[in-house]
């Protein structure tokens, strides 16, 4: 069965835990001082929320699934969308070890396509040493390293 993944970057971690446990009625499934988890079951949704250094908003989407069979599954209709996919394969990530891959929608929104098989004790890229260090694994983990297009312009209507 799959699971909707949904990942927001945000400024103040304490303050949003407090703001979705009260939306979802339930507490984190994991906390960290940068990070919180739900794993939810109604909606079924991996909500995620991280505060690294990323602009505040949908950080990514996803679609999480329960096994590499699942897995395979997925990652063969990416293969038909015809557009570039970015396979990191095995990796750690927002305090888990997960195999995904990477592709952006036709308005440069990324999905991440993941098996999660085991947890973490550092958000990603393994033992941060420096300053430069943790600079580079917040910029490379959690988020796609492929080309986005560039969006259309909007006519001026509804939305101002």
């Amino acid at each position: 069965m799959k699971r909707f993944h949904v990942h927001v970057a945000v400024e103040d971690v304490k303050s949003s835990i407090d703001f979705y446990s009260h939306l979802f009625a339930a507490a984190p499934t994991i906390e960290k001082h940068d990070y919180a988890k739900w794993m939810l079951e109604d909606p079924r949704v991996n909500f995620a929320i991280s505060a690294r250094g990323a602009k505040p908003g949908v950080e990514h989407l996803g679609i999480q699934v329960e096994s590499s069979n699942e897995l395979v599954s997925v990652y063969e209709r990416l293969k038909n969308l015809e557009k570039p996919i970015l396979d990191e394969g095995n990796t750690t990530c927002c305090y888990a070890k997960s195999e995904k891959s990477w592709v952006n929608d036709p308005a440069g929104v990324p999905w991440e396509v993941f098996h999660t098989f085991g947890e973490s004790t550092v958000y990603g890229g393994g033992p941060v040493q420096s300053k430069a260090e943790a600079k580079e694994a917040s910029a490379g983990c959690c988020g796609p390293a492929i080309a986005a297009p560039q969006p259309k312009p909007h006519p001026a209507a509804c939305c101002g």
